[in-house]
């Protein structure tokens, strides 16, 4: 499971949240900028905008004058008729049985000493809702149900499921432990079987990824339809999921984009998220930047809001085909023993690693969880040793508050001034924010300024952001776009997400650069994908280390529909390797085609290659040696792949999907060994091999009676050139005969006992290797 169900109940998770009607309206308010997650009011107006401000003004004290004119008596003939008017539109409620059967309840009523304001169970063992329809029940005693039988049975069934929902995510909330998150599912399941909404989400979704329940499509299916039904958003997105992979459905890519496109109606992030990755490739719709634009922007929005200044949780983007190709190679995961390695050196008192060891509890990632709690104590330790860098996080952590660090300004404050003493830009950064926003200090914005580019010169990357968010909005300091522009690039070559926002922003708008969509729609893109969903990628990763290959390429599979190039290649090399069994053995090669043709626009060269083999050797497709020929071109061209190059070379020297031209072959052969080292012995082999091909194409083309014909052996030697021919086979006869008789002459040997005389070795070269 994702960190975020671990949590609690977030709805960012997969099953991402919904945006309420209020929410999407205030996504595209005026007056206001989203800059680094916070919204800055317009302080420039225009012309017009100015006038209706003044025009709605003078409307408004034209109103007051009004109402001051009238008199006391018009006032409260108005009141009354309001006060009609809201008594005519409230719904009026009937009593249901009881002694008062038809008449209107009468709120409030008079119950034992108490005034009820609506229907109450109390003083019934059933739990039904009823109400007096006089003020005083003891007096008249006149009653009547609020609701029906049927609408009293479904209500406490609700309220039963409840809180047979709420305990289960007690459970799964307050627990790590997988054996009482299992339980924790055992209750949702059941409040699902009792038409739950959200514990229909929940259980879906587990079933469909195989997430503390046993893996089954079909009924992950049956409950999305279900949902679906209800109109749920996250129902609708999945179930377009399922029809856009055909898994348990037969592939629709129409249905597909009919249910993502509810989905987005309904709010749902994952939804946009993927609308926006199909305008944008152009799959089962018309490619549209502007479409595209508008998905991404909407979800962007949410995720920078989300995202506090420490930039967000790692995500760890580890390629299956990279680990089997170099199982050597770095993932970007830090080994257990190397974890426990570090822990030693902190516990022994070695600062740095109790700095790194808090910033990895901090952040999460590489294998480690987020745990503030551990983060804060290896932080103390290094502060206490007189760390600024330790001080300075321990800043940042009073600075957001979380559950183990109570939020204060004023020890946030402490720590970032001794800190910032000491040079620390982290610590810099934080002064800074303190005097922006004026936490534990009053405002100053010459102080923030004065901090932030301190910490921006030393390439601290809050800092840039914050220098260039002052740039931006003109805080203390003149608008400029350019500056704003510079630090916000800056910022983004260190990784932090708002700055990719704001940039994303800024070329959306054309703001202090030429407007351009593709760019907005590349870097909106970029912020999407480092969204809390992103944590299913490791989830999926250890589902597949854990050798549960069909929860992994579920998973994947659905991150690929968002648009996760690293996603996409996973699903294709598990199906690729057919590891995934609910995928049919027909199916694999076709679907692994198709994400890999995915992962390949998106820039990833092994995903290229790999169409060339697959369209080389027919897999998933008929054999096509030009199209082939033409993926291998491009990966050599715009990646200078190796492996490209030598199987262009290849093609080259068989004469398959181009003409046989074995100049080019040895010329893309040295190529491929220049590009990689590792290229080297198969180019030596395969030119070796070209060598003797050569050889005897060579032979084979020129006739050799006509070239022995041509040759004048008394032009090229002389006239006499067969007597200096026979006396060369003169001499060479006798040094032959000279060498035969040495060695059959008798060699004397010491007269007395010879020892045995030992076997003869071999010839060196027929000695079997040592």
């Amino acid at each position: 499971m994702s960190l975020l169900d671990e949590e609690g109940n977030q709805d960012e998770s997969l099953e991402s949240k919904t945006l309420s009607a209020e929410d999407q309206v205030k996504d595209h308010s005026t007056g206001t900028r989203v800059v680094a997650g916070q919204i800055f009011l317009e302080s420039g107006k225009s012309d017009s905008q100015s006038e209706n401000e003044e025009n709605f003004h003078s409307q408004e004290e034209e109103k007051e004058n009004s109402l001051e004119e009238l008199n006391s008596l018009e006032m409260s003939n108005l009141l009354n008729k309001d006060l009609e008017e809201a008594e005519v539109q409230s719904p009026v409620l009937t009593a249901i049985g009881g002694t008062a059967d038809g008449e209107p309840c009468h709120f409030p009523f008079l119950f034992m000493e108490k005034e009820y304001a609506e229907c109450t169970a109390d003083g019934r063992e059933d739990g039904r809702l009823w109400c007096a329809t006089t003020y005083d029940y003891k007096k008249d005693q006149k009653w009547g149900f609020c609701e029906s039988e049927e609408q009293s049975n479904k209500r406490r069934q609700m309220q039963e499921a409840e809180d047979v929902y709420q305990i289960g995510m007690k459970i799964l909330n307050e627990s790590s432990k997988k054996a009482q998150k299992k339980v924790a599912y055992q209750y949702l399941l059941k409040a699902a079987d009792m038409n739950h909404t959200k514990a229909m989400e929940k259980v879906s979704y587990a079933l469909l990824f195989g997430d503390y329940l046993k893996q089954n499509i079909q009924s992950s299916k049956e409950l999305f339809e279900k949902l679906t039904e209800e109109g749920s958003p996250k129902g609708q997105m999945a179930l377009g999921f399922l029809y856009a992979s055909g898994l348990g459905v037969n592939s629709s890519q129409a249905k597909a984009l009919v249910y993502y496109t509810f989905g987005a109606l309904g709010g749902n992030l994952i939804a946009h998220m993927i609308l926006g990755y199909r305008y944008w490739a152009g799959i089962g719709v018309l490619q549209s930047c502007e479409s595209a634009l508008t998905h991404y922007r909407l979800v962007a929005n949410h995720v920078a809001s989300d995202i506090s200044l420490t930039g967000g949780t790692v995500v760890q983007r580890i390629r299956l085909a990279d680990e089997v190709e170099n199982p050597g190679m770095a993932s970007g995961m830090l080994e257990e023993d190397l974890i426990q390695y570090y822990q030693f050196l902190a516990e022994k008192g070695d600062v740095q690693a109790q700095v790194g060891l808090g910033q990895l509890h901090l952040h999460g990632g590489r294998g480690v969880e987020q745990n503030h709690q551990r983060a804060f104590e290896y932080f103390n330790q290094a502060a206490n040793a007189g760390n600024s860098h330790a001080m300075a996080f321990l800043g940042k952590m009073y600075s957001e508050g979380s559950d183990v660090v109570p939020q204060s300004n004023e020890t946030a404050l402490q720590y970032f001034k001794k800190a910032a003493d000491m040079g620390n830009p982290v610590g810099q950064s934080g002064l800074g924010m303190a005097y922006l926003y004026g936490r534990g200090v009053p405002v100053n914005y010459e102080l923030a300024l004065k901090y932030f580019q301190k910490a921006a010169e030393q390439g601290w990357v809050d800092g840039q952001l914050q220098l260039g968010s002052m740039y931006y909005n003109g805080i203390g300091v003149k608008k400029d776009y350019k500056q704003a522009l510079k630090y916000f690039n800056l910022a983004s070559q260190g990784g932090h997400i708002l700055a990719f926002y704001n940039l994303a922003q800024m070329h959306a708008t054309g703001t202090g650069v030429m407007r351009s969509c593709h760019t907005a729609v590349e870097l909106f893109k970029n912020v999407c994908e480092r969204g809390r969903w992103s944590e299913r990628l490791m989830t999926a990763y250890n589902s597949y280390k854990d050798g549960d290959s069909n929860s992994a390429v579920v998973q994947y599979l659905l991150l690929a529909e968002q648009g996760y190039e690293v996603a996409q290649s996973n699903a294709a090399f598990i199906l690729d390797q057919k590891e995934a069994s609910i995928v049919g053995e027909n199916e694999t090669y076709p679907r692994a085609l198709l994400h890999w043709n995915r992962a390949a626009s998106q820039g990833y060269t092994v995903a290229r290659i790999k169409l060339g083999d697959y369209h080389f050797y027919g897999f998933g497709t008929d054999v096509d040696y030009e199209t082939a020929f033409i993926h291998y071109r491009l990966a050599s061209e715009q990646q200078h792949s190796a492996q490209a190059m030598f199987n262009l070379g290849y093609m080259h020297e068989k004469g398959l999907g181009i003409k046989q031209d074995i100049h080019l072959a040895k010329r893309f052969y040295d190529m491929a060994a220049e590009a990689s080292p590792d290229a080297q012995v198969p180019v030596f082999l395969a030119l070796c091999k070209l060598g003797v091909i050569y050889s005897l194409q060579y032979i084979r083309e020129i006739n050799i009676r006509e070239v022995f014909s041509h040759i004048d052996m008394d032009q090229l030697l002389g006239p006499e050139w067969d007597l200096y021919l026979m006396t060369i086979i003169a001499l060479l006869l006798g040094t032959i005969i000279a060498y035969r008789q040495r060695q059959h002459q008798a060699i004397p040997r010491p007269a007395g006992l010879r020892p045995a005389v030992p076997q003869q070795e071999p010839p060196p070269e027929h000695q079997p290797p040592q």
